[in-house]
């Protein structure tokens, strides 16, 4: 199964070409922008779009029947997840893998369970009953049947933990039916690919070399060569040389990408960064005070919780913006 998907996957992006991301400051709206819509949803989605991004920030997963679907949580997340009784998960549920597509979409993920410090974190969002996780299909059906948002695009973490391999699908896998998924939609010249498990990355370069591809660091992951696909970031002056020599691997001149903790990140990293030839694209960056630094150390653009707040901000500076995409009468 592992080769059969990552060769259909090959096969059918052979025959389209990718094309490079915007130059222009990148407005992602992190989950489909959590703080404002249920996160990682059609309905966060649709709103994002509405409100005006660049870039849909997403998370993908596969399911049990090789579905690709749009999910965060390697398991079902108690703090999200209601049965079909309404009930909320007493604990985590199982690993999304193990389910079918179908039986997947038996929760409701329309809300964040009020009393958890999850729910406490967004006590803003505006949660919505009946919301099912939606699968990658879906979503990009959704954009295409909206005429404005041909220019809309998609970052694409894949969600897998090199250190649990029991709770996801294999690198392998998750990689072909989402390349797949990809090609067979028509998206190849609008997506860009993210991960921390830079193994993931290691593959997209081989099977698909044009697409843009981003490597997502924590202190954490950076601290354990599972992550970083064998690299030890010990042995580099600094993480862009880290990301400059794995993203070697492939071969390729597909964009690169760092996509570094905010917290974590430096202005002479930015301009490290840039000095090797790759964006920068932070993530996650809510509060205003640290999108405005950020902006002003020349980042590429930022992954945000609230894209109303970086808009506005934005707006203030002179900055391009995005236009809002509203939903058409034909859909």
């Amino acid at each position: 199964m592992r080769h059969s998907l990552a060769m259909s996957a090959l096969a059918l992006v052979a025959l389209a070409g990718v094309a490079l991301p915007a130059a222009a400051f990148d407005l992602q709206a992190h989950r489909g922008g959590r703080g404002l819509a249920p996160e990682n949803t059609l309905v966060a989605f649709e709103h994002a779009m509405a409100l005006g991004v660049d870039t849909l920030e997403l998370d993908i997963g596969l399911t049990a029947d090789k579905v690709v679907v749009v999910a965060h949580d390697l398991v079902l997340n108690p703090d999200l997840a209601r049965d079909a009784k309404g009930a909320w998960l007493a604990d985590k549920g199982p690993a999304l893998h193990t389910l079918t597509l179908a039986q997947l979409q038996g929760y409701d993920v329309g809300r964040i369970r009020p009393d958890s410090a999850y729910g406490k974190q967004f006590a803003q969002q505006r949660g919505q009953d009946g919301v099912r996780i939606p699968t990658l299909a879906q979503l990009f059906t959704k954009v295409t049947s909206q005429p404005a948002a041909g220019k809309l695009r998609f970052n694409i973490e894949t969600k897998l933990d090199p250190t649990q391999p029991e709770l996801s699908a294999s690198p392998e896998d998750m990689v072909g039916a989402l390349l797949a998924e990809v090609a067979a939609s028509g998206m190849n010249g609008r997506v860009t690919i993210q991960s921390f498990d830079w193994r993931t990355l290691a593959l997209v370069g081989r099977l698909m070399p044009a697409m843009p591809r981003a490597y997502l660091t924590s202190p954490r992951t950076l601290k354990d060569s599972r992550w970083t696909a064998g690299f030890e970031a010990s042995q580099y002056s600094s993480t862009p040389q880290l990301v400059r020599a794995a993203s070697a691997v492939a071969g390729t001149n597909a964009p690169v990408i760092w996509s570094p903790s905010f917290a974590d990140l430096t202005q002479e990293q930015v301009k490290e960064a840039h000095s090797l030839g790759f964006a920068v694209m932070p993530w996650t960056v809510n509060r205003r005070e640290d999108m405005a630094k950020l902006i002003d150390w020349k980042v590429d653009g930022l992954i945000t919780d609230y894209p109303d707040v970086l808009r506005e901000l934005m707006r203030e500076r002179g900055m391009a913006l995005p236009k809002p995409i509203r939903a058409s009468s034909a859909s």
